[in-house]
């Protein structure tokens, strides 16, 4: 199909804006024109404002396409590629993902709290009983590996289950030990997909923008994070336009059939 010049205007802005293309920027052009440029415009505003290194703001949409609430997999494989382009390294990427990796552990983070409260009506917890040795050890694991304690998140966790927080510090510890992004770029990834529209883990959002800004991330920065996140929305027109284009081509030849 031959494009209009305003749509070849809109494919030539957004190319040069967002630095790439693919079928399904194409068919959403073919069928609402202004619509991908209203995104455009909406999914630009931290690539002019550009509080976060390039590289950095392609880790973040790698968080929030990678991450298991989300598992968007054309995105993944778009801005790993645009972060290569950028200078990241396979390391600095795979951090990112190991980081996206410990989503799962909010089950636990929203579950126990649960748990607790429906023991403390059901009369079947008796009050917070001191830590003992093992508990104390895990919790000063825990604190030195990922740089912070938060009691709401983690002590009902330490009191009922220390066994199992043993192993996902080891677990989540991996990249705070041995990956080489600087720490507020951690917390970066981890606010990503926390405040995800597949996720919106508030008491994690919050917790990771805190330790942000404790390693030095300024509010402009955190917001850009944010701003990334909210477009994976898009996403909802990315997969649908080009099946739309099909099924359209599809029907009309049936139709011509008859």
């Amino acid at each position: 199909m031959e494009l209009t010049q305003r749509q070849q205007e809109i494919k030539k802005e957004f190319i040069e804006v967002r630095g790439s293309w693919s079928e399904s920027w194409e068919a959403i052009l073919v069928l609402s024109p202004e619509f991908l440029a209203g995104y455009l415009s909406l999914s630009s505003v931290p690539w002019k404002k550009n509080k976060l290194e390039d590289k950095v703001k392609e880790f973040i949409y790698i968080a929030v396409n990678s991450a298991a609430t989300h598992l968007y997999v054309p995105g993944v494989r778009q801005h790993v590629r645009g972060a290569l382009r950028l200078g990241a390294t396979s390391a600095e990427i795979m951090e990112v993902v190991e980081l996206a990796s410990t989503l799962g552990v909010h089950a636990m983070n929203v579950g126990i709290p649960i748990l607790c409260e429906v023991l403390d009506e059901s009369g079947l917890r008796k009050g917070q009983a001191p830590l003992n040795e093992y508990q104390e050890k895990v919790k000063q694991e825990f604190t030195e590996n990922r740089g912070y304690w938060n009691h709401k998140t983690w002590d009902d966790t330490l009191a009922l289950d220390p066994e199992y927080l043993e192993a996902y510090t080891e677990f989540s510890s991996a990249s705070w030990k041995y990956g080489p992004l600087e720490p507020k770029v951690k917390e970066f990834v981890y606010i990503a997909f926390d405040i995800a529209a597949t996720h919106l883990y508030e008491r994690g959002t919050k917790l990771h923008m805190e330790n942000a800004l404790r390693y030095g991330a300024t509010i402009e920065e955190i917001v850009e994070v944010m701003e990334i996140a909210s477009v994976i929305g898009i996403h909802a027109a990315t997969t649908a336009a080009p099946i739309i284009l099909e099924e359209v081509a599809a029907f009309e030849a049936e139709v011509a059939i008859r």
